[in-house]
């Protein structure tokens, strides 16, 4: 199974990223929505290799940073991390061994810590299904509902991570390996499922110690949160809102917000909502609206706050960024797709 023709993605697309809110720019084959939890400049850093029908997805960052990610339409996502990355992934820490898997169209959430770094295989679940029936292994593994972290073979786990590191490192080095039929792409893609299968084949539900059970209670919370104000652009979302949208006290609410993000959920969510209004600014035609329209869009009222505020996030006024316009979107990313 191959990719279509008409397309004709890039075989390598490198991506150094200084922005979250711009990162999403040229991205088909995952949906994410990302924060930085820091005021220091971003370095991330992004690398796609596509193989026959597999995808590899190299991440890492410098800062503290809380994602959202979906794999499109019909591709199985496939997580591992690497031997210094820390974090949570769905409220469970990030540990040797783990891993995470979700069905296409499924949301994840990350909180993860500077230094991190992941290997995503965007897998079409039939490719796993005819190796798995082929080996007659087909109860070897449980097919995800939703979002589901597995604990598997440490050393598997680390072997697919470094198998994956290596590729991307690669490819990015020498992308010409990775055109369309060449051998060296199809060897590829056979090493890292022989990896995955390999790994998959330990692999069994990861169960929460007592004190994930309670970071997992919190990390819902926040997610029932974030929704609530996502869902109301521009109305004025108290902490009492957030609190009855949780079925929370407030003083579980201010709890649940600073073990996952470290911020009180005031500091968050204008966070959340600046970001929001930058990504409105850096989507805008020319003459298409205003800075004080997006910002009443996502409720702020007082424009001399929220241009100091904005200011302080992104280190330039809203009216520069507005100024650069979607042909100028991408400079939160300095993007290389190679072919």
């Amino acid at each position: 199974m191959g990719f279509p023709t008409t397309s004709a993605p890039p075989a390598v697309t490198v991506v150094d990223i200084s922005d979250l809110t711009a990162a999403n720019a040229g991205m088909d084959l995952l949906e994410q929505d990302g924060m930085p939890l820091q005021s220091m400049p971003l370095r991330a850093r992004r690398v796609i290799v596509r193989l026959k029908s597999t995808m590899v997805v190299y991440h890492s960052t410098n800062l503290r940073v809380r994602m959202r990610t979906q794999a499109r339409d019909g591709l199985l996502a496939c997580a591992v991390f690497g031997p210094r990355a820390s974090g949570l992934v769905e409220g469970l820490q990030i540990r040797p061994g783990m891993m995470a898997v979700a069905e296409p169209r499924t949301e994840a959430g990350f909180v993860v810590d500077p230094g991190y770094e992941s290997i995503a295989l965007l897998v079409p679940p039939e490719d796993i299904r005819e190796h798995l029936s082929a080996r007659r292994r087909e109860g070897d593994f449980r097919w995800p509902r939703g979002v589901e972290v597995l604990r598997t073979d440490p050393v598997r786990a680390r072997g697919l991570f470094r198998l994956g590191k290596r590729l991307t490192a690669t490819a990015s080095r020498s992308p010409a390996l990775f055109d369309a039929g060449r051998t060296e792409r199809d060897a590829a893609q056979v090493e890292l499922l022989e990896a995955l299968l390999a790994a998959m084949r330990s692999a069994d539900t990861l169960e929460p110690l007592g004190t994930e059970r309670t970071r997992r209670a919190h990390s819902r919370i926040v997610a029932l949160a974030e929704g609530h104000v996502l869902a109301r652009a521009g109305q004025r979302v108290s902490v009492s809102d957030l609190c009855q949208a949780a079925d929370v006290s407030e003083r579980t609410l201010e709890c649940a917000f600073k073990a996952v993000t470290g911020l009180s959920p005031v500091a968050y969510l204008i966070r959340m909502r600046l970001h929001r209004v930058r990504a409105a600014l850096l989507a805008a035609e020319p003459g298409s609206t205003r800075v004080s329209v997006e910002a009443i869009k996502w409720g702020f009222w007082h424009f001399g706050e929220f241009s100091q505020a904005y200011r302080r996030c992104f280190g330039e006024p809203p009216s520069a960024t507005l100024r650069r316009g979607p042909g100028m979107r991408d400079l939160g990313s300095n993007t290389v797709a190679k072919r």
